[in-house]
């Protein structure tokens, strides 16, 4: 009998493999699972070399993945002003102030996470708000969601938004309605013509970046991240990490579609890599978020009805764009938060399937957070993924006010798409929202708007374990505590299954596994 490298023993293990739902210990040689079962059937496992870990009655589970990850985000969100907690324009211009005067002088000021719904002024800020605060600096803070930003007048200067400056279909530029003058507030790709004014990270401060969110990751009890990069240095980034042995977690990356050409090209798809480092899927941005009203809706906003939202693509570009990708073998993700984009998005998808059929494409949709009873059945039949981030849910608080009752009904519908047979995973859109998954299992299963929509505990969990390992091609080497598979393990320090649901949220991590290495421990 082959001897283990890592015992772990007297825990209160929830495999999510059905033939045993629980166990108490696990044996694990090298990276790989080698026994699950009983304390005394583990121990016969241990040797001279075997380093034995007494959980004390921890619970372990599969080793948690977050299906949505921006990751160089948020690594660079430690360094930013975050505003995720003001509560008015006045109180944002104060903090704005006191963290530009500790900045150079023409150093970018960047951040936010603002959210106007918290204002007491119950409005955006404009660049003249920001002026008043820091004028001789370029300032550019991210809404919440992230798809809209505002701007100074130094930013936009820098980046060339003028008066004469358009909006176009893919993003709007809002300007004064009397003097036609932008006001700083940009929307979905209009933030581009700022952002493309920032000064580009070397390779190795992205190195170091990249490394500060995988630790945020695996502090977090994450083993895995569906990683959504913004560039191809970003991938070689993390590659690079990689090969130095600092890379504390697997990856499988979401490539914007912008670089589709520049992969297929190079005889790249998905599942190219190693069990660390993978290509993953074709991202696409077919409409923008609920809190700032650019997701597309069917019907206009109940508390905005001049408007339905923002299509970045019609139909026959993102027809292209989806088929382009499919026939190239990748997978495809297309973000569609609002039911008129997730229309579009299924048209896409049919489209490709009829021209180039495929089975196990295992295409998925991001957010999906607007739905209704046609689509989740066009859905199903289409045999789609659901990328869903639960925290949505406790974070946009506004939802019935946005959407009105009968619609918001039909927001964050996670218990009809599992009813539905409908496969869902999860993750957090972080810097979006927090990156703990356990924040995101508590979300799915103790809503307090629309609670019959919350999901059990084991359901929940397997958003972020089973079906995770489904979304990027891996249930039979991840996502279960079963022999033979991966050793990723999250150890927490409560059985998430036997407390009230309002403490999963309290729940601490206290051990990352890794490839059977202990990437994080609490000390």
């Amino acid at each position: 009998m082959g001897k283990a490298s890592l015992v772990l023993l007297n825990g209160n293990v929830l495999t999510l493999n059905p033939s045993m739902p629980r166990a108490e210990a696990v044996a694990v040689r090298d990276d790989k699972i080698l026994a699950v079962g009983e304390n005394g059937k583990i121990r016969r496992y241990v040797g001279a070399g075997t380093r034995v870990i007494d959980l004390e009655g921890k619970t372990v589970v599969p080793g948690l993945t977050d299906c949505h990850a921006h990751m160089l985000a948020l690594g660079r969100s430690s360094a930013d002003l975050d505003l995720r907690n003001v509560t008015s324009i006045e109180e944002l211009k104060k903090l704005l102030k006191a963290f530009a005067d500790k900045k150079r002088f023409g150093e970018w000021i960047l951040g936010g996470r603002w959210d106007q719904e918290k204002f007491a002024e119950k409005r955006y800020p404009t660049r003249w708000d920001l002026d008043s605060a820091v004028a001789d600096k370029p300032v550019l803070l991210l809404r919440v969601c992230g798809h809209i930003a505002v701007a100074n007048s130094k930013a936009l200067e820098l980046a060339g938004v003028t008066k004469a400056l358009a909006s176009s279909r893919a993003g709007e530029i809002d300007k004064d309605a009397e003097t036609g003058e932008p006001t700083g507030v940009l929307r979905e790709n209009a933030i581009d013509l700022v952002r493309q004014a920032i000064p580009k990270p070397g390779l190795k401060e992205m190195k170091e970046v990249c490394y500060l969110a995988c630790r945020k990751a695996v502090e977090n009890g994450l083993t895995r991240v569906h990683w959504i990069v913004s560039s191809p240095k970003e991938i070689r980034a993390v590659f690079e990490l990689y090969r130095e042995n600092r890379l504390p977690l697997r990856v499988y990356f979401g490539v914007p579609v912008e670089y589709l050409d520049c992969l297929a090209d190079s005889g790249l798809t998905t599942g190219f890599g190693n069990e660390m480092v993978k290509i993953g899927f074709i991202k696409i941005l077919a409409d923008g978020s609920l809190g700032g009203r650019t997701a597309a809706l069917e019907e206009p906003y109940a508390d905005e009805p001049k408007t339905r939202g923002i299509l970045l693509y019609g139909q026959r570009k993102l027809n292209n764009l989806v088929f382009r990708a499919h026939e190239a073998g990748f997978q495809v993700a297309v973000h569609a938060i609002g039911d008129r984009a997730l229309n579009t998005v299924l048209k896409a998808f049919e489209n490709a399937l009829r021209k180039a059929p495929r089975n196990g494409h295992r295409h998925r949709v991001e957010h999906a957070s607007l739905v209704n009873n046609r689509l989740v059945k066009r859905l199903k039949r289409l045999d789609v993924i659901l990328s869903v981030q639960p925290h949505f849910a406790v974070s946009d608080f506004w939802i019935t006010d946005r959407l009105g009752r009968k619609r918001a009904r039909w927001a964050y519908a996670f218990k009809t798409f599992l009813r539905n047979g409908l496969v869902v995973a999860g993750g957090s859109d972080c810097p979006v929202e927090p990156i703990n998954p356990l924040l995101g299992i508590w979300a799915a299963v103790a809503r307090k708007k629309f609670p019959e929509e919350s999901l059990t505990v084991e359901e929940a969990l397997r958003l972020y374990t089973v079906n995770a390992a489904y979304a990027s091609f891996e249930e039979e080497v991840s996502g279960t505590i079963e022999e033979g598979k991966w050793a990723d393990l999250t150890v927490l320090d409560k059985d998430l299954t036997r407390i009230p649901l309002d403490e999963i949220r309290t729940v601490n991590v206290e051990m990352t596994i890794v490839a059977g290495r202990t990437v994080y421990e609490a000390s």
